[in-house]
């Protein structure tokens, strides 16, 4: 018993050493949390991510998420005197892409890390109900341009056990659509190193 817990104790902690040269690719799947402030909505979602080990404590990483369509209540005003005319139930989803580094200590069974990804933000909204040029709605700035240049940066942490890990990351999925959009992000799912 003492010589299995002694060999597993090696293999563990030294293989750690050699985790730099097995571990230049990670893949995983995550839940995917967007709060989304112009409309504030929560919507939850799936997502995927591929990193490519290019220093010894920096990934690049892409990830692309979709998250479900969701109902909330959407305000058309009058343009003329700025009165709220109608209140239409509108359903919302979100799609997601972003890419760049993560930083990250290679070494450790728990790790912290941050990141500062570039990307898109595109939304479907359910078709708008009212016709009319003198109403306008309150999410008028995504219903017009639904695809919206975002910036994400966030931390996180992982905890690995051989190739196989958990990964929590939050951050601040800011896109732009006349101005800026701050909106929480929360990201949970395992990982894969290889």
């Amino acid at each position: 018993m003492h010589k299995l817990a002694l060999v597993l104790t090696l293999l563990v902690f030294g293989s750690s050493s050699l985790s730099f040269a097995q571990t230049r690719v990670e893949a995983g799947v995550f839940l995917d949390y967007l709060g989304i402030s112009q409309t504030n909505t929560n919507n939850f979602g799936v997502g995927g991510r591929f990193g490519y080990r290019v220093h010894h404590d920096v990934m690049i990483e892409g990830e692309l998420a979709y998250d479900y369509g969701l109902n909330f209540d959407e305000a058309y005003r009058n343009i003329a005197n700025g009165n709220i005319v109608a209140i239409e139930h509108t359903s919302i989803g979100v799609t997601h892409g972003l890419f760049g580094p993560k930083l990250q200590p290679s070494g450790g069974g728990l790790r912290p890390f941050v990141t500062l990804k570039g990307g898109f933000v595109n939304f479907r909204l359910s078709p708008s109900l009212i016709p009319y040029s003198d109403v306008v709605s309150a999410v008028s700035g995504i219903r017009t341009s639904s695809l919206n240049v975002a910036i994400y940066p966030a931390g996180g942490l992982e905890a690995k056990l051989g190739p196989v890990g958990l990964r929590f990351e939050l951050g601040d999925e800011i896109y732009f659509n006349n101005g800026a959009h701050n909106n929480l992000r929360i990201t949970f799912g395992p990982i894969l190193r290889f």
